[in-house]
């Protein structure tokens, strides 16, 4: 918390920011702004809302200052940034950015609020360093629904992939420099994101449909017409990385395609050992490379579900119910803070005292439950907990009864 205090105009807001990032890290069942302030000893929920909505404090140079501490402490020469999205499932429509859209989260069209991370993904670990909350056309086209959320009349469309961008570059211009991008069709369907990275010199891994067309010696076939061609002497086994249940073994192929631009553009083909199901990337790099490192680069993106999932599942990403953009990004980003200190303790822990016989590494979960019960676990009275009963009761009879005349005033 000390790499952030100067981002803070006010003493309050930053001890108050201590405090929800605690929260966060809590084994709270449910964590939102009610929740956090009881765990965190406070007589209200006011003052966290207020954190999050008014506050003074900028919380853009404290995105910066979470993805400082990332690569400082889980610095890899060989790491790859992947860009990924998921979503948040919501109600009502007047939470920023929500729409009726798909998200990998439900798996389906839902009522939801999606953006997109870039997430930071080396040998001692991983983590989000950055984050751009898509916002559909629906709302960029809808001026007073952009400033009723605090968006700004002057909101642009913006897709995923120029979202993507937008923060690769962010990394980029912070001084920092990585071999590889990786990300789904999303992105590697984009000739602009390739185009972008192409020409920083950013090589990338980047999946795309099988109904793409890639360009080759012999003239543009579709992705799923050309692995046809591909004789079985091409295809390797190898490993695309290590998951929960060992090392992700799979066949791979390669296939050299031509483009108007300086360095190796190839595609990359994944080749399932048991359902021979396929999966396709346009990769490129400024110089040749083995196919080894292709295929870790592609392995690679599956760091970022992990990392959804412990930050989702131990620092609340999705559990804010804010409605305001402000509101939103000041609580994804102390969420990102949160999730980043596990994945810095885990890193250290693995490098300094290795696990004994018998015992797996120390995970972020078991880092979490550590420090909460030992170190930070509150404390409270009976009063206290009676005090904070009363009052939610009182608010939910204020609300009632409001929602009664608002419905009564509308039928007459």
């Amino acid at each position: 918390m000390g790499r952030i205090a100067g981002r803070f105009a006010r003493y309050e807001p930053r001890l108050r920011a201590g405090r929800l990032v605690l929260g966060l890290l809590s084994d709270l069942p449910r964590k939102n702004c009610w929740t956090i302030a009881e765990w965190a000893g406070e007589a209200r929920p006011h003052g966290m809302q207020h954190l999050l909505c008014r506050a003074s404090w900028d919380v853009e140079a404290v995105r910066d200052d979470v993805r400082e501490y990332v690569v400082e402490h889980l610095h890899d020469e060989a790491a790859v940034l992947v860009v990924d999205e998921t979503g948040d499932v919501k109600k009502g429509i007047h939470t920023v950015g929500v729409q009726r859209q798909y998200t990998g989260t439900a798996g389906r069209i839902e009522n939801s609020q999606v953006a997109v991370y870039l997430v930071y993904a080396g040998a001692r670990g991983h983590a989000a360093v950055d984050r751009e909350l898509y916002i559909p056309r629906s709302w960029t086209g809808d001026p007073d629904r952009c400033r009723a959320a605090g968006l700004g009349e002057d909101a642009v469309f913006a897709t995923k992939p120029d979202l993507a961008l937008r923060m690769i570059e962010r990394f980029w211009d912070a001084g920092h420099r990585v071999g590889w991008v990786t990300g789904d069709e999303v992105y590697g369907g984009n000739p602009r994101l390739r185009a972008a990275l192409e020409e920083r010199g950013i090589g990338y891994v980047l999946a795309m449909a099988c109904s793409a067309e890639v360009p080759t010696n012999a003239g543009r076939f579709r992705a799923d017409a050309l692995v046809k061609k591909v004789p079985k002497r091409a295809w390797q086994k190898l490993s695309a990385g290590r998951g929960a249940k060992g090392q992700r073994f799979y066949h791979w192929a390669v296939v050299d395609l031509v483009a108007p631009t300086l360095g190796s553009h190839q595609l990359l083909i994944r080749r399932s050992r048991t359902t021979g199901e396929l999966a396709y990337y346009r990769c490129y790099s400024t110089e040749p490379v083995p196919l080894t490192a292709l295929v870790k680069t592609a392995g690679s993106r599956w760091r970022v579900e992990e990392t959804f999932q412990a930050e989702k599942g131990l620092a609340g990403l999705d559990e804010h119910q804010v409605r305001r953009y402000r509101s939103w990004t000041r609580w994804v980003t102390l969420a990102m803070l949160a999730h980043a200190f596990l994945a810095v303790v885990r890193a250290d822990e693995h490098a300094r005292s290795p696990a004994p016989d018998g015992l797996i590494p120390l995970s972020c979960n078991e880092i979490q439950r550590l420090f909460i019960t030992i170190v930070v676990q509150p404390r409270h009275d009976l009063a206290y907990r009676l005090g904070w009963s009363h009052w939610r009761r009182r608010h939910q009879q204020r609300s009632l009864t409001s929602h009664y005349r608002r419905q009564a005033a509308s039928q007459t």
